[in-house]
């Protein structure tokens, strides 16, 4: 228990004080709202008896106590900004961590020496020393993002593809996915397997970026992205698609569709991205794969669309898909049944 707290204290980068009555008594927020953040956080609420927080912690809570005074935020959004906060810096510390330890064994441990208790308390102390250095970053990640996102806001309000009242926007929606991944996970070693989903994922994500997309989420062998319009969008699928021509990047498909979704912290949701889902778990290897609607968009853009026979997709009904290639034949896709 000793080791453990030092740990903490170590990463946080100061002593654990407080109780859970400390922190409210001190930052003046009320006990079960303080309760509820926490847990929207993604922690379990600690014994009132355990110093379990820092001076820092109260700071934050008096913070939350202030900002709660603004007209225009209310409990509602500190909760469901929390929320995001937790899910979001949960997976980014567990990612860093994962790497940063993996680095560290490099230089720490030999090659087939076990990983000994005083080699992880050496990578926890090197990571503690570089942390307001991550810190910084992280800031700087998080400024540019919000300032991207409030461009776009900006954009797309005044092109009408948007409603930011509303949490609705019209934009391209797609889902790419490693075709036979199961098989493919048999047959790699855990190593091989990490690089293989390592590189879809850099590789799709410096695509998306570049086209001005989005990427919404990653699934391992899946990612879901969304972009500003229906030929971003196909541009983005066909590029991912083509990404199979190089070397060692693995066999994807591809579907997507056009229209309003619905923005929730973060994420997307409506039928376009139902839509998306269903066209990928149906398109053949190496091809793209686009709704009606999207088709219908992109008539003009000089992409060549194939109108396919009717299949029957879950939870949609009935739906004509195109496949999507480019004017020069690039790209394979499946015949009209």
């Amino acid at each position: 228990m000793a080791e453990t707290r030092a740990v903490e204290e170590l990463l946080l980068g100061e002593p654990l004080l407080f109780g859970l009555h400390d922190v409210v008594e001190k930052s003046g927020i009320d006990l079960e709202l303080g309760l509820r953040i926490w847990s929207a956080l993604g922690f379990p609420t600690p014994p009132d008896d355990t110093p379990a927080f820092t001076e820092e912690d109260v700071v934050a809570m008096r913070t939350i106590r202030e900002l709660l005074e603004h007209e225009y935020v209310d409990e509602d959004m500190v909760l469901q900004l929390s929320r995001g906060v937790g899910q979001t810096m949960s997976r980014l510390a567990h990612w860093l961590g994962e790497v940063w330890l993996e680095r560290l064994a490099e230089h720490l441990v030999k090659p087939g020496d076990p990983v000994t208790d005083e080699t992880v308390a050496g990578a926890l102390a090197a990571s503690a020393e570089l942390r307001p250095k991550f810190e910084n970053l992280l800031l700087r990640g998080w400024r540019r993002q919000l300032a991207a996102v409030g461009v776009g806001a900006l954009t797309g309000a005044a092109s009408a593809t948007a409603d930011p009242g509303a949490g609705t926007a019209t934009l391209a929606v797609g889902f790419a996915d490693i075709v036979s991944f199961t098989r493919l996970s048999r047959r790699l070693d855990a190593d091989g397997l990490a690089e293989l989903i390592d590189r879809f994922e850099t590789e799709t994500a410096a695509v998306i970026a570049a086209h001005g997309g989005r990427v919404i989420k990653t699934l391992g062998d899946e990612v879901l992205f969304t972009a500003p319009d229906a030929e971003a969008g196909a541009e983005i699928a066909l590029r991912i698609s083509e990404l199979a021509s190089g070397e060692d990047f693995p066999q994807v498909r591809v579907g997507a569709a056009h229209g309003e979704v619905i923005l929730r912290l973060g994420d997307v949701f409506g039928t376009p991205v139902n839509m998306a889902a269903r066209l990928t778990a149906v398109a053949h290897p190496g091809t793209v794969l686009v709704s009606p609607e999207m088709a219908e968009a992109l008539e003009g853009a000089g992409y060549v669309l194939k109108r396919l026979k009717s299949r029957s997709l879950q939870g949609l009904g009935k739906v004509r898909p195109r496949s999507l290639r480019r004017p020069s034949g690039g790209g394979r896709g499946p015949e009209d049944e």
